[in-house]
């Protein structure tokens, strides 16, 4: 009788982390207010919740949703919210994430707590467009006001992300 062979196999189990970055809804400019403090406007209200109701199919089972203070992407994050049925209370609202560098933009992503596989997070542009290309697969002129763009990163820690997959890009544009 042969002894068994034995294999011995070891495998590293890790879960992808996985970015919904959004662009703040189009904002209102007709009030002489500080840039933070802009409110949306009726077209970026619509197109929030246009945008919101046909992202739900796409979204992970769990997620953490992070936002701007900025009132024009803290009220975006809410509409989302409400429509995602998720507690807008345990959204995040981060003044860091105010900023229209890309640097800081993905400092911040990869200063996640990794106990977060799934994050949307919502900010303004530059810093949104240039972060998805120097990130994605896709290269996306501008996202849009309202604009979705979902990658996925092959690693198990934010601090790691690099080369991350473009799995959905989703515009109001798009939609109507």
């Amino acid at each position: 009788m042969k002894p068994k062979k034995t294999v011995n196999c070891s495998f590293k189990y890790y879960v992808m982390k996985n970015l919904i970055i959004i662009r703040h809804a189009k904002s209102s400019w007709n009030a002489p207010l500080n840039d933070i403090d802009r409110p949306l406007e009726q077209r970026g209200i619509k197109d929030a919740h246009l945008v919101a109701m046909n992202s739900i199919k796409f979204l992970p089972s769990r997620f953490q949703i992070f936002s701007s203070n900025a009132k024009r992407a803290s009220e975006t994050a809410m509409i989302f919210a409400q429509n995602y049925a998720y507690p807008v209370e345990n959204i995040a609202f981060k003044p860091e994430i105010y900023t229209f560098d890309e640097i800081k933009l993905e400092k911040i992503i990869k200063s996640f707590d990794n106990n977060y596989d799934n994050v949307i997070l919502f900010g303004h542009n530059e810093a949104i467009t240039n972060f998805v290309n120097k990130f994605g697969d896709i290269f996306i002129d501008n996202v849009s006001t309202s604009g979705l763009v979902s990658l996925q990163f092959d690693t198990d820690d934010w601090q790691n992300i690099h080369n991350g997959k473009t799995l959905k890009v989703l515009f109001p544009k798009d939609l109507k």
